[in-house]
């Protein structure tokens, strides 16, 4: 609403907020803008409806407080007057009116004023516009929140707005013409908008402070005032007749004497947030033709957000009818006409302003970005759920292109992206368990490569010994019948033993790497020469690198080659396919060798790579390839890793090694 000063009518606490957008969805001027999960009433859009404040189920929104400005008022020795909505009995229901009254003069009030004759002078007002025949049409101007929506929201609609102002600002201006201008005038109702009309630069200077039932509560409950302890006093005169029945639905019309009636539609009367942003809409269309819409924010004023008795709607407005029969059975008749016509000579009227709030339509391309960023490629996406607060999907995105809403607003959005989330959490957990092991396996390995060089080292020399003396006694008795078989058999196991020896050093890398340029695709091509395939066995080569160039130890890396493929030669006796494939990017050389064999059961992935273990038969290997070769690729600041699959259920049977290499040296 815009107001004297720009005031915020509603705020959110932040601590409470709870990100469920139910203010959104309940918002009919859509004034709650969603800033990093937290909602913002924004005051420029804010009609003052409370249905945000309704609606809230964490108490997180904080209304604009008048206590304290009435409280200086009443202790500044001034006349104040209590100017009392008609909706006063379907709150405080645990009294009388009189004891009610009571209890605002012991407050302090000076005089204790109905709103309600401000009431039936603005029905008799609306009695006389319709009288003319003229034809005009109009919408009625009793809620102050109608009215700021039309200001706002149907700027075309201002002019059908009826120029007579609100009960509110008539009493007011009947107190002053009563009382004088040195009087303070304090609305007590059920209505946070009536909060923004007294601050309306349309109505200027005609509320001093507008308080809500729940904060009158709390002033009479600060000051110890109850029912039982105050004098029962009766309302200041002028007295109202039947504008007390203005808080009920129709309550204008039969005030006024005006009858809804269904077969002419001259009068049509509405109320609630759907209800009321509809018969705008259509009134605006022309589909809505009536002489007089009269609508409220809300299910009549008994239901409005400063109300708090949580009685249900008939049940207050059986409240609101008991009370209208008792004070107008006893109403004097005369004395209410004549203070009817003392008001003649005062300006009922009012004036209204163009405050545009409505967003533009974007270009539909900019529209159709944000629907797809959420997932809406199509119509049939546009589920229109309402989950975010807004009625359809291109609501949502506008508003995301307005800088009202987020994207995460969006449900389905939201739990797809989880759905997303939850995915790569998984996958990143595999990755991380799968690196993790790697890193056990090469700190085992590393330790293992470090105490089987201690060992080679102090094994080789006195080996080294015995293989010498054991040749020099071969050179010298080997034709001795008696001793030429044993010194054969010792010096073939010592050879044996050296090799060994050899294998462990090789491990453990305590040879030097001489990096030179090389082409891995012919040397994978020169090795497969070297290696002809056993019987029943297909090799296939699939070089798919660019550049094929790379700086290693050709020796060793042929070595890798050559163990690789042994292997896999001897992992597929029933014969089957050899594959080997070269890759690679701007930083890494990769080369694979693949088998169709049986495949490497699941408990012997991690030991592989340890020397002396194998699964060959006792004379068919060391076990010590694939540690070799593990300590050649490290040397290398390269990497190893193996695939592995045994169960023909789940796909061709076999094993992948793949190596990959830095195409350069790490600079030191």
């Amino acid at each position: 609403m815009k107001c004297a000063g720009d005031i915020q009518l509603v705020r959110t606490i932040k601590e409470r907020c709870r990100i469920c957008f139910t203010c959104v969805r309940e918002c009919p001027a859509k004034a709650i803008r969603i800033v990093e999960g937290q909602a913002e009433v924004m005051p420029e859009r804010c009609i003052g409806c409370g249905n945000c404040v309704r609606v809230c189920s964490q108490n997180a929104k904080q209304v604009l407080d008048a206590k304290p400005d009435t409280a200086a008022m009443l202790a500044s020795g001034a006349p104040v007057a209590a100017l009392v909505a008609p909706s006063f009995p379907a709150e405080f229901v645990e009294c009388g009116w009189r004891e009610f009254v009571g209890m605002l003069r012991a407050l302090g009030f000076t005089f204790v004023n109905e709103v309600a004759f401000g009431a039936d002078i603005v029905a008799e007002r609306y009695r006389r516009l319709l009288a003319d025949q003229d034809g005009k049409r109009y919408i009625a101007t009793t809620c102050p929140a109608i009215i700021s929506f039309v200001e706002q929201y149907h700027p075309e609609l201002i002019k059908f707005l009826a120029p007579v102002v609100s009960p509110m600002v008539a009493e007011a201006r009947v107190v002053r013409n009563v009382y004088g201008d040195g009087v303070k005038r304090v609305f007590i109702g059920p209505c946070i908008a009536k909060k923004g009309e007294a601050a309306s630069e349309n109505v200027p200077d005609e509320i001093d402070a507008a308080l809500t039932f729940q904060e009158l509560r709390q002033m009479l409950a600060e000051a110890g005032i109850t029912p039982g302890n105050v004098r029962p006093s009766d309302f200041d005169p002028p007295h109202a007749g039947l504008g007390a029945l203005f808080p009920v639905s129709r309550g204008l019309l039969q005030t006024a004497g005006l009858d809804e009636d269904l077969l002419t539609g001259h009068v049509v009367v509405t109320g609630g947030r759907h209800n009321f942003v509809q018969a705008l809409r259509e009134f605006e269309k022309g589909d809505l033709n009536t002489r007089l819409l009269e609508i409220l924010a809300c299910e009549g004023c008994v239901m409005g957000p400063g109300v708090t008795n949580e009685a249900p709607l008939f049940t207050r407005r059986a409240n609101v009818s008991r009370y209208v029969r008792e004070r107008h059975a006893a109403l004097d008749l005369a004395r209410f006409r004549a203070d009817l016509d003392g008001c003649e000579e005062i300006d009922f009227s009012r004036g209204f302003k163009v405050y545009d709030q409505r967003i533009p339509l974007p270009p539909e391309d900019e529209l159709r970005e944000v629907l797809v960023r959420m997932g809406k490629h199509g119509p049939a996406d546009e589920l229109n759920c309402g989950a975010c607060g807004y009625d359809t999907c291109r609501e949502h995105a506008l508003a995301i292109l307005e800088g009202l809403a987020e994207h995460e607003m969006c449900l389905p959005y939201s739990i797809e992206k989880l759905h997303r989330t939850v995915k790569d959490l998984a996958a990143s957990n595999e990755q991380l368990a799968s690196t993790q092991e790697a890193l056990l396996n090469s700190e085992r390995l590393a330790s293992m490569g470090q105490l089987a060089a201690g060992i080679a080292h102090e094994v080789n020399n006195p080996l080294g010994v015995v293989l010498m003396y054991a040749h020099l006694l071969l050179d010298q008795h080997g034709r001795n019948p008696g001793l030429g078989q044993d010194l054969t058999l010792i010096a073939e196991q010592a050879d044996r033993c050296k090799k060994i020896v050899a294998g462990l050093l090789n491990f453990a890398r305590q040879t030097k790497v001489l990096r030179q340029p090389f082409d891995v695709c012919e040397l994978v091509n020169r090795t497969l020469q070297t290696m002809p395939p056993p019987a029943g066995v297909e090799v296939r080569v699939e070089h798919g690198v660019a550049d094929p160039v790379a700086e290693f130890d050709r020796d060793q890396i042929a070595q890798v080659i050559v163990n690789l493929i042994t292997n896999g030669y001897q992992a597929m006796n029933g014969g089957g396919a050899l594959s080997v494939r070269t890759r690679g990017d701007a930083d890494t050389v990769v080369i694979e060798v693949a088998d169709t064999g049986a495949g490497i059961p699941k408990e012997n992935l991690t030991k592989i790579f340890e020397p002396f273990f194998t699964t060959k038969q006792i004379g068919k290997g060391t076990g010590l390839g694939l540690a070799v070769s593990y300590g050649i690729i490290k040397m290398h600041n390269g990497g190893i890793a193996v695939h592995s699959n045994t169960d023909p259920a789940q796909g061709p049977t076999g094993s992948t090694f793949t190596v990959t290499l830095p195409r350069r040296a790490p600079s030191a």
